[in-house]
């Protein structure tokens, strides 16, 4: 059973920085993601990250240059670092994951991932 814990959220001003992390355990895995969900809104993609291939890396177009997506494969967690928070950024932040490598499927909808965490806030306030 693969489990995805998010750490890292809270309230933070605009101009700020955030970093998300995301700890798996149960199987190995292929990919892992970043996806917010702003209020009332869809769920989106943030980033994906290669884990058994090389270190490849996707970003939506709204975050490219802001945010960094990493992993650490000897912790088995996944990091979402966030610079330059916006207004906008404030949404409920979650890691997801797949067994395959991301390049192969649709990755940018969310239910193409298979494995969720259970969400983490982040607010930016003025």
């Amino acid at each position: 059973q693969v489990q995805l814990v998010e750490t890292g959220g809270g309230l933070v001003q605009t101009g700020g920085s955030l970093r998300l992390s995301c700890a798996f355990s149960g199987r190995s895995l292929g990919s892992m993601g970043w996806f917010r969900q702003p209020p009332g809104k869809e769920r989106e993609f943030v980033a994906a990250v290669s884990w058994n291939w090389s270190d490849s890396t996707d970003y939506a177009d709204s975050v490219k240059g802001q945010f960094t997506i990493s992993r650490d494969n000897a912790k088995n967690t996944v990091y979402l670092q966030m610079n330059s928070l916006k207004l906008e950024d404030t949404a409920t932040y979650y890691c997801a994951a797949m067994e395959s490598h991301y390049y192969f499927v649709d990755y940018k909808i969310p239910g193409k991932w298979k494995y969720w965490g259970q969400g983490t806030q982040v607010t930016v306030s003025s």
